[in-house]
């Protein structure tokens, strides 16, 4: 049950109505449902302010379990798949570092802080690395450190990460992603097309080598090469 695990979520950023207890113990139970176990990962669905991350106007609508748009083209993912990709990611272990590609709204960098030590997350589109930056800050997030880069680039100078985290769709996985990977270290990326895209776990066993696992079919939107202001 969720008493068994869940904080009450802090009075200055939980509101009343959509946000209540009542609300999020719904979506909980519903994860749940869907396989979902980790109840590390249930916590921090529980916990982070899910309609801080979403425009006012779908404020209302924060706690579905759907994805919603954020804007510019890219969407906020449904919570059971920033669940089940944390979750696959962890797989139930202390991580120190991740790198996640693809900051967005900055939902899922908030649900992984709760539970890494560092998170480095990079974004191609400034105006939503902005704002998520400023999200950070109203939670008090320290451990979130923000790049305006290419994400088929990675981020070079704090590889390698224990794991590594793509929240859009390349049509393959990108090598210079895996080489900055730990060996032992995991990465869940979606992988394909506009037709047809999977979840993969790819884990860098100790010969540096990947081994591969298709996990669910999905829909992200594309990973694209460049930076955007």
């Amino acid at each position: 049950m969720i008493q068994s695990y869940a904080k009450t979520p802090d009075p200055r950023i939980v509101g009343i109505g959509m946000t209540s207890q009542r609300t999020r113990e719904r979506l909980i139970r519903r994860l749940e449902a869907e396989g979902i176990k980790d109840p590390r990962v249930l916590d921090a669905i529980f916990t982070v302010p899910r309609h801080l991350f979403v425009d006012e106007a779908l404020s209302h609508r924060a706690y579905e379990d759907t994805a919603l748009p954020i804007g510019l083209g890219q969407t906020i993912s449904q919570p059971y798949i920033v669940a089940r990709m944390t979750e696959v990611l962890l797989a139930g272990k202390q991580v120190n570092s991740v790198l996640e590609v693809g900051t967005g709204c900055g939902y899922q960098t908030a649900v992984l802080s709760g539970m890494v030590q560092k998170v480095y997350s990079i974004e191609r589109i400034k105006p939503l690395q902005e704002r998520a930056r400023e999200r950070f800050r109203q939670l008090r997030l320290n451990n979130v450190f923000l790049r305006h880069g290419d994400g088929f680039e990675g981020w070079g100078a704090q590889a390698p990460f224990d794991a590594i985290l793509v929240t859009a769709a390349p049509p393959s996985v990108p090598q210079t992603l895996f080489d900055q990977l730990r060996c032992g270290g995991r990465m869940v990326i979606p992988v394909g097309d506009d037709d047809s895209q999977v979840l993969l776990l790819i884990t860098k066993d100790e010969q540096g080598r990947p081994q591969r696992q298709v996990l669910d079919p999905v829909r992200f939107v594309p990973m694209l090469q460049g930076i955007g202001n």
